[in-house]
């Protein structure tokens, strides 16, 4: 098969498109023809060693995907040989190979049916931007209608807390620094879509609330907009952080938790357990259905284009950047 290999940690710049083997499922396992991987951007910190895994070399990035089950190892029970499914969050791309490959083996209980109405596309870059979204807007129990705000709103994880956020019946603040990315999100869920940039954003955001204050915010971004987010935020008020597109945050002071008794807390769904991860997943399609809302697309490349994809995700677009595999 056709596998993109990473030979070290160097960067996205090290991946090389090579012919390998067709890996055999072992018990438990099963064999995927890929159609579609998503890009995603842990695949680049991990591809750079900025995450904690580091697989052996040559490595075949890629968490996300949707394919047909070709073969099934020893002790696989409902999987359908000729059916297309879809990969849950798992060590996919993480510990084992991943989806920038013709095939690649999954546990059955990293596998989930095609959403019904849902076309291949949409399933194959849904599942790790989904459950992050739900996880940081769930990690800290039953949250009643609240307003979440959402940086870097226009990633892949914040069109999903905006998605997920409007449909649980909370008021989701986007902010952006496009104006038309924030247009846009205001037509699929947020209620106001402000820009970062703007030194007056946060007197707007207030102005908007009429008193009001933020509840819940989920963090993709870091750097110095972290301690204006908590500016932002009322008594009790709390921060899901899933990034750090803009690096550490300079000078923080823990004074500013004190008085409003404000909590922070990190995303990773790696803590999920498969079996929380379907349990998540459930949740979450039930929760879409309330609005109808599925994934956004924003370009579908060639496999042998996937360094193109990557310059594509590094720009920021709105909506998910995949590969068509096969």
């Amino acid at each position: 098969m056709k596998a993109w290999l990473l030979d070290n940690f160097s960067g996205i710049d090290s991946l090389r498109l090579a012919e390998i083997p067709d890996p055999k499922p072992g018990a438990g396992e099963v064999l995927l023809e890929l159609v579609f991987a998503a890009l995603n951007p842990a695949d680049r910190y991990l591809a750079e060693g900025q995450y904690p895994a580091k697989p052996p070399l040559p490595h075949i990035l890629g968490r996300d995907g949707v394919g047909i089950a070709r073969d099934l190892g020893p002790e696989v029970t409902g999987i359908v040989r000729g059916e297309p499914y879809v990969i849950l969050r798992s060590d996919v791309g993480v510990n084992r190979a991943g989806t920038f490959a013709q095939h690649v083996l999954v546990p059955q209980e990293s596998l989930v049916p095609v959403p019904p109405g849902w076309s291949l596309d949409q399933s194959a870059c849904a599942t790790l931007v989904y459950l992050t979204a739900y996880q940081a807007l769930t990690q800290w129990g039953d949250l009643p209608p609240s307003v979440v705000l959402v940086t870097g709103a226009s990633g892949g994880v914040g069109v999903a807390g905006i998605q997920l956020g409007s449909a649980m019946g909370h008021t989701v603040i986007a902010l952006s620094r496009d104006s038309s990315k924030r247009n846009e999100l205001e037509k699929i869920g947020a209620a106001a879509a402000f820009d970062p940039h703007d030194p007056q954003w946060r007197q707007q955001v207030k102005a908007f609330l009429n008193g009001r204050r933020v509840d819940l915010v989920i963090d993709n971004i870091g750097g110095a907009l972290f301690s204006e987010v908590l500016d932002t935020l009322g008594n009790d008020g709390r921060v899901s952080v899933v990034g750090r597109l803009a690096g550490p945050v300079p000078e923080f002071n823990t004074a500013s938790l004190f008085f409003r008794r404000l909590r922070i807390g990190g995303v990773a769904v790696g803590s999920y357990t498969p079996s929380e991860s379907r349990t998540a997943w459930q949740a979450i399609l039930k929760t879409l259905d309330h609005t109808g809302a599925k994934p956004l697309i924003d370009r579908v490349f060639e496999f042998d284009q996937l360094p193109a994809a990557f310059a594509r995700l590094k720009e920021g677009p709105l909506g998910k950047v995949l590969i068509a595999v096969s």
